[in-house]
């Protein structure tokens, strides 16, 4: 039940991404270029998508435990740390530069066009790097601390 339970959700996210326009990364650069020929309609995608996940958050969590699990999986930390301004300054550059967020490559995969291929596969590679930088960050410190 929960393979096809992901199965909806995702196709359900990816439509909606492909219908708002965020899989096109001519659009979405466009909505970055404030000074030049901006497109206000992604603003609309956004915060409809903010309202959304504010009331499915409002709701779901006044529940006991989620439907197909035995805990609510939500973030413990709170402060705002280096990783989290690296990761998220990371993000916003490599948007703003190829039009692609990791949501919006991945229904554009389907186009079968090579710059959602070359945006997804250098993704992984990066969270493949940043792993492997932290878990050797992780082990230094192990090993200084014994």
């Amino acid at each position: 039940m929960r393979l096809i339970s992901t199965f909806i959700i995702g196709l359900i996210f990816g439509t909606g991404i492909t219908i708002g326009g965020m899989a096109n990364p001519t659009k979405v650069i466009n909505f970055f270029d404030v000074a030049g020929t901006w497109d206000p309609s992604l603003l609309l995608v956004m915060v409809s998508a903010l309202v959304v996940t504010a009331i499915g958050y409002f709701f779901v969590l006044k529940r006991p435990k989620p439907v197909l699990e035995d805990v609510f999986s939500l973030p413990a930390a709170k402060q705002i740390d280096a990783p989290l301004v690296l990761g998220s300054a990371t993000f916003g550059i490599g948007w703003g530069i190829t039009g692609f967020c990791p949501g919006g490559s991945i229904p554009a995969l389907g186009l079968m066009l090579p710059d959602p291929f070359i945006f997804f596969g250098s993704m992984v590679a990066g969270i493949t790097l940043a792993k492997y930088l932290r878990g050797r960050a992780a082990f230094r410190t192990l090993k200084t601390t014994n």
